[in-house]
């Protein structure tokens, strides 16, 4: 191992760490030399979005120690941020293993800061995190989760006043002050038990109330109170209030997956707890098919994303992917409020760069603007934030299975949008219609657009600098044709550079800074290129399209839009 490991490892076996941790570390030590220096030969890096990694000793590694330093660093600036001002933070945490013990460590570093704490009494979701911050004029927030990441990871993700997640300055400046900690004799552990207060029940009841208001048919639901609704939580914090929403909306015939409900961080009955997954959805699609149900939904453990399984145009059980997911939600807030004239001429949608074009389709023909914006929801949040009072936000979301509906909460939020999902299938219902058949509907009408993605991960020391050099590769020398389509158009949001690759023409990508790459060819398909800032993993996002005519043409065009997406994968060599 290298002096710097040897010297990180000498501290943490004399310094102040609890003598579980020392033990840890020499049974490493003596039996695990390369899980030793893969624990240490890093500081693990407070990104823009908090900490995330997998848990175990170590400075590369999630424990008490690197979130109590991250904690302290947030709470020094908090303090200078507002130095004349009461100060108070909102903690949640999901169904992870030691979830909770990482909550109380930072509410306890908080509140030895001086800071006012409101601590979640159990288990929550992080939307209700988000929507506690605003309720209670939280100066910031933190939820200790690894979202969908499989069981060995823990995280803290940290947001600012709005309720969303940290952007600029913030984000870099909260990033400056847990680098300056040195050391976790920096870090107050201990002597603010009192300003810390627990949030129950009564946060709830007005959480409830508000995913209530974002129901644009109520009145449908009570003709339709018996759709036969299969959920499953995946071991998750969605059991603490995705029932009592849809009981709240008037729901009657809802069925949760028992062998999911129960709140676990071990996820016994999946390999990844993520909805995206097809295998993680399957004990709740087998359920859906014996009890012959209207839809499926499934929730991530800190139930930010959804995933939704419905019957298909031959009476098959499939998954949505998170754009059709995403089209359905977006026309259906489109679409209902202007039937129901509640639609307002300044209603604004906003999406981001590696989701569906159609989107902006949907959102044109319905006169609707439509901004797009970096991969992540706290973007979502900054644009909501910079047209308050201007424009009228209704409906925000990504690829990713997430959706944020209505401006009281500033994350993504598979609570209500489970709810809405509901809603739109009843009204469907009501119209002797699946959701997949809307959803044909709506790509005769709009057009047919066809998105897949790939996830390539580099693991170890050497991960991260394999997937620069990836990304510089096609930087520096974009490829000429895709699938023999021309690339018309590099995207470079990196260098904020749009490129017209026929002409030479140039332009200014007006959004922040950010490591992706998209190609466009001359027939319209769309490849993008994007390095996790979470995780050793780059992802390939490709979206192709065509015209569907009528229903009929559906399975020919389908199968076409996906030997495309093959073709490109193949061409550029990533199968």
């Amino acid at each position: 191992m290298s002096t710097d490991i040897d010297q990180k490892v000498a501290i943490w076996l004399s310094g102040n760490y609890d003598e579980t941790t020392k033990n840890s570390i020499r049974h490493l030590q003596a039996n695990q030399p390369s899980e030793l220096e893969e624990s240490f030969y890093k500081n693990l890096e407070f990104g823009t979005g908090g900490l995330r990694g997998i848990m175990g000793v170590g400075t590369n590694r999630i424990n008490k120690y690197t979130i109590g330093m991250a904690t302290q660093g947030f709470a020094n600036y908090l303090t200078k941020t507002y130095p004349d001002e009461k100060i108070s933070v909102a903690i949640a945490h999901d169904s992870r293993n030691n979830a909770r013990f990482f909550a109380e460590t930072t509410a306890a570093v908080f509140a030895a800061n001086g800071l006012k704490v409101y601590l979640f009494e159990t288990l929550r979701p992080t939307p209700e995190l988000s929507f506690a911050i605003r309720h209670l004029g939280c100066k910031a927030g933190v939820v200790c989760t690894a979202s969908h990441n499989p069981k060995e990871y823990n995280g803290y993700k940290a947001y600012w006043n709005d309720g969303g997640q940290l952007v600029p300055p913030h984000d870099k400046n909260v990033i400056t002050e847990v680098d300056a900690i040195q050391s976790v004799d920096e870090v107050k552990w201990i002597g603010g038990e009192a300003n810390i207060e627990l949030l129950g029940s009564d946060m709830d009841v007005a959480y409830i109330k508000m995913v209530k208001s974002l129901s644009v048919y109520p009145e449908i639901i009570q003709t339709q109170k018996d759709l036969k609704i299969v959920y499953t939580p995946i071991h998750g914090t969605g059991i603490t209030l995705v029932p009592q929403v849809l009981e709240a909306f008037g729901f009657t015939n809802v069925h949760v997956v028992e062998e999911q409900s129960t709140p676990d961080g071990n996820f016994p009955t999946v390999a990844y707890p993520n909805p995206e997954e097809s295998e993680t959805m399957s004990i709740g699609l087998a359920k859906a098919k014996a009890l012959d149900a209207d839809i499926l939904l499934g929730t991530d453990p800190d139930t930010d994303r959804v995933g939704v399984g419905v019957k298909n145009h031959k009476g098959e059980w499939v998954l949505m992917n998170g754009n059709q997911t995403a089209v359905l939600a977006f026309a259906y807030m489109m679409e209902a409020r202007r039937a129901k004239g509640i639609a307002k001429a300044n209603d604004m949608v906003i999406t981001t760069i590696v989701t569906t074009e159609m989107i902006n389709e949907v959102a044109k023909q319905n006169k609707v603007s439509c901004y797009n914006v970096l991969t992540g929801f706290k973007w979502i949040a900054e644009l909501i934030k910079e047209k308050e009072g201007k424009e009228n936000y209704i409906i925000g979301g990504e690829e990713s299975f997430g959706l944020m509906i209505g401006d009281q909460i500033r994350d993504k939020d598979a609570v209500s949008a489970v709810a809405l999902l509901c809603e739109m299938a009843a009204y469907e219902k009501s119209k002797g219609k699946t959701l997949f058949e809307k959803m044909i509907e709506l790509y005769i009408q709009y057009g047919f657009y066809y998105e897949t993605l790939i996830s390539i991960t580099k693991k170890g020391m050497n991960g991260q600098q394999e997937i620069a050099a990836m990304m510089e590769g096609y930087r520096q020398a974009p490829p000429a044709t895709i699938n023999g389509a021309k690339v018309a158009t590099l995207l470079d949001y990196e260098l904020q550079k749009g490129t017209n690759l026929l002409t030479g023409e140039t332009w200014k990508i007006n959004l922040p800074k950010s490591n992706v790459l998209q190609f466009i060819t001359e027939d319209g398909s769309k490849i993008s290129a994007r390095p996790s800032g979470t995780e050793p993993k780059i992802k390939f996002y490709f979206s192709v399209n065509t015209k569907l005519n009528n229903a009929s043409e559906f399975d020919a065009q389908y199968a076409a839009l996906q030997n495309k997406i093959n073709s490109i994968i193949g061409d550029m060599q990533l199968n």
